[in-house]
């Protein structure tokens, strides 16, 4: 029950942080369309660190089932399932390997380059043209500062909650 209630506000949490990033205009400081700082990523991290694949899955599936409730768009629908679902799966193996091979930066900063690679799928899938690809490095690019900044804001959130004191 406890697992329930953690990932049903997390579910929220992200929901929130995507409408929060809808409201910055990323655009006006660097000048590609659909670029997006992926705060909705932080949770999926924390949530791939301290739950799991399946949880995490769940949280993912009901983020995108309410954003396309509330927005109604089935074009951003299959554009952030498949960034999403990209992302997810990449993050996720990377995790396995994290104390070996790859920090909690390196995981976000792939994560955030194969949620662009999903979106220039399905990309190619709405508008039928596989010219789209010509746009993947410029977001490619923004991947890195992009993912950075939602590893280093996951790090500092599952530091502190592993540190917190508990209430008593």
């Amino acid at each position: 029950m406890k697992k329930t209630a953690q990932c049903g506000l997390l579910v929220c949490l992200s929901l929130v942080l995507s409408f929060i990033e809808r409201m910055i205009p990323l655009q006006m400081f660097i000048p590609i369309v659909g670029i997006r700082l992926g705060l909705a990523n932080i949770v999926i991290l924390f949530s791939l660190s301290n739950f799991g694949l399946n949880e995490t899955f769940i949280i993912f599936i009901c983020r995108i089932i309410l954003s396309f409730a509330f927005s109604g768009n089935i074009t951003s629908l299959l554009f952030s399932f498949l960034g999403g679902l990209f992302s997810l799966i990449t993050m996720n193996f990377m995790l396995k390997y994290n104390d070996r091979l790859f920090s909690i930066y390196g995981i976000s900063v792939a994560g955030a380059a194969a949620h662009n690679i999903g979106q220039i799928a399905a990309a190619i899938f709405v508008l039928d043209s596989i010219y789209i690809v010509s746009y993947l490095p410029s977001l490619l690019l923004c991947s890195f500062p992009m993912g950075f900044l939602t590893g280093y804001i996951a790090k500092s959130v599952i530091y502190y909650l592993k540190h917190a004191k508990k209430p008593s």
